[in-house]
């Protein structure tokens, strides 16, 4: 007996299958470029932060976007005003539990456009945008 399984579950497992392999891929981008990764997929109360980093003494928080095509519009384009706000609440509670409120730190995004093709695209954004206190 085969089972079929409903599309919307099948397109999950696929959109978890490219975020995994767009957070590899980023993790080895950030490496190499002499960052620390500090944790990966850190849990809170507002969602999850892909990737909280060290680059020379400034924490950074890491939103990963990738994307099989540009169909809908690059992977950069996709970190909304909205997606932000709910990066920049995230990284607040991070840093209160850290006891690092007075940390220096910033946003960057690594955005992969064509990820699983011949025509990958890897895109690290630093201090791609700003929060206001």
């Amino acid at each position: 007996m085969r089972l079929a399984l409903p599309q919307a579950v099948l397109d999950t497992a696929d959109r978890q299958t490219t975020g995994k392999l767009g957070e590899e891929m980023a993790c080895r981008e950030l490496e190499r470029r002499g960052y620390a990764i500090i944790a990966r997929r850190f849990r809170t109360r507002f969602g999850e932060i892909d990737i909280v980093s060290d680059d020379n003494g400034t924490i950074v928080f890491v939103e990963v976007r990738a994307r099989k095509s540009t169909y809908r519009g690059s992977a950069a384009e996709s970190v909304t005003a909205s997606k932000q706000r709910r990066i920049a609440a995230m990284a607040l509670d991070y840093l209160a539990r850290a006891d690092k409120l007075e940390a220096r730190c910033r946003f960057d995004v690594v955005a992969i456009d064509h990820i699983g093709s011949e025509d990958v695209q890897l895109r690290v954004i630093t201090d791609a945008f700003q929060v206001d206190h």
